[in-house]
């Protein structure tokens, strides 16, 4: 992979990351600074689970944070855009479209498979 491209999937993995942890700071606030009494617990209730929804949210992106973390550092290793199960260049329009990824398609789909046939 050329130079400009990595620069292009880094600067496009920086600002993702940049995005999410923006996301995590105002949600953490607004958990923080809310102070809110319901009489009605049907309004309490509403609010628990909109809350809740937001966390498994938040949960989702934080891994994500991690995963983009791991790319970075695979472009600044040399291994960015390697498939991890067999070597080969992963695809870029496959990077374009999951940027965090480690395996070239036809690897995710034969781990997909094997997933698939353990009932994970």
């Amino acid at each position: 992979m050329d130079q400009e491209t990595l620069n292009y999937f880094k600067k496009l993995l920086e600002d993702r990351l940049q995005e999410l942890l923006k996301e995590a700071e105002k949600t953490m606030q607004e958990m923080t600074g809310e102070n809110t009494f319901f009489p009605d617990p049907t309004d309490r209730a509403s609010l628990e689970t909109d809350r809740n929804f937001l966390l498994r949210i938040r949960d989702r992106e934080r891994k994500l944070i991690a995963k983009i973390r791991e790319a970075l550092e695979r472009i600044e290793n040399g291994t960015y855009g390697i498939c991890e199960g067999c070597g080969d260049e992963i695809d870029i329009e496959r990077l374009k479209a999951r940027p965090v990824t480690t395996l070239c398609i036809e690897c995710k789909r034969k781990q997909e498979a094997l997933e698939k046939l353990r009932g994970e």
